[in-house]
């Protein structure tokens, strides 16, 4: 049953559930960021009005710059900012931003432990019909193995906008996934977060299977928690909104629990948040795991509905998984 410590949203099963792109979210907290700190600067690589920079643009234009189709550029220069003192938000498609200045990012930002918040958005399938070339399903991989990087993937636009929030306050090398298409608003204003602390947002007295998971993918678990239940099979559903650092006692704890794990991830299984937590558990409480992410293959062009179910990642899929534990 829903966690209701975790304050989820009351509606959350409802058909005319609130739903917004988890990118707005983001453009909301950055806009407040602005406001609390004059420190907070923003650098977009022309994407500004898809990432939901446009609004901190409107409200802090000396504190804005469009670098153009640049993503190298994009990154070096809030890197440069950053060692100047202030805190620089830097966003693009996940794809060209880390997926084309990796190697800027790794050497300017990470290596020099530099206050930057790099921003990956239209990450997954789930951009839809801009196809395989603009599907970042390797970002996670790419980001979290990067030494001093803080990696965190929001299940909706209100945890986007504590995140962006949070980032902003955390000082060190950061990055955060967007991904484009609406979401139902899992949570509230109320709702805990902490970043490296993850929320468990489905509880249970007898658990047989954990399902850990994080961004677009968070609703999808839920409403397979729910069928499970419905068919008398009992599920933790944790949501890891962090994946670096890890919440490593909520991760234990619901593999100890549950005995069984199931991670849930619009990324490819190889590398992604479900490797970041097979390789906690395999040392420390090794148990099954299953994988529900893209296995080994790039994107198609589709609707985002079309694609999620494709690549079986929808929560018909993840309840097949589950059961068949």
């Amino acid at each position: 049953m829903l966690n209701h410590t975790q304050k989820p949203n009351p509606k959350l099963f409802d058909i005319d559930v609130d739903q917004r792109p988890i990118r707005a979210g983001f453009g909301e907290g950055l806009l407040q960021a602005g406001k609390d700190d004059y420190r907070v600067v923003a650098l977009c690589a022309d994407l500004t009005e898809s990432t939901k920079m446009d609004a901190f643009a409107d409200e802090f234009p000396e504190r804005f710059v469009e670098v153009g189709v640049a993503e190298q550029n994009l990154v070096t220069v809030a890197s440069g900012m950053a060692a100047m003192g202030k805190i620089p938000f830097c966003s693009s498609y996940a794809m060209f931003s880390p997926g084309r200045n990796w190697e800027q990012i790794r050497t300017t930002i990470a290596y020099n432990n530099a206050n930057v918040k790099v921003v990956g958005s239209h990450a997954g399938v789930s951009v839809g019909p801009d196809g395989g070339t603009h599907q970042a399903l390797e970002d996670i991989a790419l980001m979290r193995v990067l030494p001093r990087m803080t990696v965190v993937a929001p299940c909706d636009a209100i945890e986007a906008r504590k995140a962006t929030l949070a980032l902003a306050k955390h000082v060190g090398p950061a990055y955060l996934r967007l991904a484009r298409e609406k979401t139902p608003a899992i949570t509230t204003l109320d709702t805990p977060f902490e970043l490296g602390r993850s929320n468990l947002l489905v509880d249970a007295e007898h658990p047989s299977v954990a399902l850990v998971v994080c961004g677009s993918l968070t609703y999808q678990a839920l409403l397979a928690a729910r069928q499970l239940a419905q068919e008398g099979i009992e599920a933790l559903v944790l949501n890891l909104h962090t994946i670096k650092p890890l919440d490593r006692e909520a991760v234990l704890d619901v593999a100890r629990r549950a005995g069984r794990v199931v991670t849930i991830e619009e990324h490819q299984v190889a590398g992604g948040m479900g490797s970041a937590v097979a390789e906690f558990l395999a040392e420390n409480f090794p148990v099954p795991v299953r994988f529900i992410g893209v296995r080994d293959q790039f994107g198609q062009s589709g609707t985002p509905d079309e694609l999620i179910a494709h690549y079986g990642l929808d929560a018909k899929a993840i309840l097949a998984v589950a059961k068949g534990f």
